[in-house]
């Protein structure tokens, strides 16, 4: 009796030292969160205490560097949205599609062979995908369309979409997977074909997993460095040609930690602003995707 005793307050003791430790590290997750938007915060408005917002916001040339300096992001954006769009364009479809054989249509074994490729795909570092884009895609692409430039946002957006796509693939066919059978049987029973149960049962019962993939997918894309700095070149660029050199959000960021702007500068300033805006960027993505998840879910139910 008295070792049962022993047992159980040496387990409470345990479980209490866990419950604070895990308590500690989401804690310190927060405070982590906060310090850095508040740095951002922070160093955003020293920026803006020498730019105006709507310049920044309309301006149609970012030259940070030069001489008369301007500060107008619009290229920058153009720049991400033009690569995002064809990372998107290639990693979306593939991604869903690849998830929906695997989950539906694959044999057990091919599923088992598929698998450990995909996540291979996902584990290589993006700077291996960046000089895949600039030594591979970029000279198929000059052969096939002559005008396209070395840097250029179509071969960036090109190896972005296979980085990116098998962690579309992997979520989707996670939720995908996690649909109960008896749905899909019961589906069956009523003389749906394969095609019919998966459109009609399997995607509507996985939509919210699947918006989730696509909203960590494109935010995985918009945040993208090492790719879009080697591929896509340095030319802040206003242009919806995807054939040019263009500079997105994350890569002025690189460029500007370099160690080209001194510190306190409005062009040093200039980063923290981007950050900022790029922070906002994949927040409202995140917002909006937990909208439609809702709407969905009240329409179905």
């Amino acid at each position: 009796m008295v070792s049962t005793n022993q047992n159980m307050i040496r387990q409470n003791r345990l479980n209490l030292v866990v419950r604070n430790l895990l308590l500690a590290c989401a804690v310190l997750t927060v405070f982590i969160t906060a310090g850095i938007i508040l740095s951002l915060v922070l160093n955003t408005f020293s920026f803006f205490g020498e730019v105006s917002v709507w310049s920044f916001l309309t301006g149609t040339e970012w030259t940070p560097l030069f001489a008369n300096p301007q500060y107008g992001v619009l290229p920058l954006i153009a720049g991400t949205l033009l690569v995002t769009v064809c990372a998107a364009l290639i990693a979306l479809p593939l991604g869903l599609f690849s998830a929906i054989y695997l989950s539906e249509y694959a044999h057990p074994t091919t599923r088992k062979l598929l698998k450990p490729v995909l996540e291979i795909l996902a584990g290589i570092p993006s700077i291996v995908y960046g000089y895949f884009a600039l030594n591979l895609i970029t000279p198929t692409l000059q052969n096939l369309i002559p005008q396209t430039e070395i840097y250029n946002a179509a071969s960036a957006g090109i190896a972005m979409g296979i980085m990116i796509m098998p962690m579309v693939c992997s979520l989707s066919e996670d939720a995908l997977s996690a649909v109960p059978p008896g749905m899909k049987h019961g589906g069956y029973a009523l003389g749906a074909n394969k095609l019919e149960v998966v459109l009609g049962i399997s995607i509507p019962q996985a939509f919210s997993g699947i918006v989730s993939s696509f909203v960590l997918a494109v935010s995985r894309a918009i945040g993208e460095t090492m790719i879009v700095t080697v591929a896509a070149g340095a030319r802040p660029s206003l242009t919806l040609n995807p054939l040019v050199s263009v500079q997105t959000l994350t890569s002025f960021i690189a460029q500007a930690s370099s160690g080209d702007n001194a510190h306190g500068t409005t062009s040093y300033y200039a980063l923290y602003a981007v950050g900022m805006l790029l922070f906002l960027i994949t927040f409202s993505m995140n917002i909006l995707a937990h909208h439609i998840i809702r709407r969905r879910k009240e329409a179905m139910g």
